[in-house]
């Protein structure tokens, strides 16, 4: 019985190290909260992000507890990607935003248009008048197409929205600047104090592709005779972009 409890021991104590090792070295899923990615992130979205991609620094680690003080085998993000990243503001909450610039770039809000190093990104409309979340309130939005490199993907804000004009960002060295999707519902790298400029010892990963989606305004998890509807079918599995 002694020798049984110990091989149970021995086998929980394995399994977790694998574990560990799997969440830090290769990838790891997250849970979506909150409607700043929207359209591409949908809160209820589960997504895996790979660690590997940028190389590894101290919150590739559980609890950020990782025996590296600085980024290694670091490989430079590209503009466009969706990355998780710790927020300076505490370096320990996550936040998932699009790459928009790098160290010595140029950002900038012109008329609602966004500028980067003095030339405006291109965005086509797509659609009219979308119905898009911020918390708990329902936006009427307008879609657009925009293009950086060679990466197309969607995004929602309007005329009216609450981010038309700014100062010039300039990006420091080792630093990189964020943008959510959803520009008129998203604290990202414009907000100086809260989330600012994000080292690249803070990124943690590129999201990669959403493995399971459910819509909880339909119902929650335990109500299993809702599943049918609250699960996002066309969602699962899907590539991020």
């Amino acid at each position: 019985m002694k020798q049984k409890i110990i091989d149970n021991i021995k086998t929980i104590f394995y399994a977790l190290v694998i574990a560990i090792v799997i969440r830090s070295l290769f990838i790891q899923p997250f849970y979506i909260p909150s409607s700043s990615m929207e359209p591409t992130l949908l809160v209820g979205d589960r997504i895996f992000v790979t660690k590997y991609t940028y190389g590894y620094s101290k919150h590739s680690f559980p609890f950020s507890l990782g025996p590296i003080k600085k980024r290694i085998f670091f490989d430079e993000p590209e503009r466009g990607d969706i990355i998780v990243f710790k927020t300076p503001a505490d370096n320990r909450t996550d936040y998932i935003k699009r790459l928009i610039g790098g160290p010595g770039d140029k950002i900038q809000f012109i008329d609602g248009n966004l500028y980067l190093n003095d030339v405006e990104i291109l965005k086509s409309k797509v659609k009219l008048e979308n119905e898009i979340y911020c918390g708990g309130e329902v936006l009427e939005t307008n879609l657009f197409e925009e293009k950086i490199e060679n990466k197309k993907y969607l995004t929602a804000y309007n005329n009216f929205g609450s981010y038309q004009n700014s100062d010039e960002f300039v990006v420091p060295d080792n630093h990189y600047f964020f943008l959510g999707d959803n520009r008129d519902c998203s604290k990202d790298s414009r907000f100086l104090t809260s989330v600012g400029y994000v080292h690249r010892d803070n990124i943690v990963g590129k999201a990669r592709f959403i493995f399971f989606s459910t819509d909880k305004k339909i119902g929650r998890f335990i109500e299993f005779w809702k599943w049918n509807k609250s699960f996002r079918l066309d969602r699962f599995f899907k590539k991020i972009k």
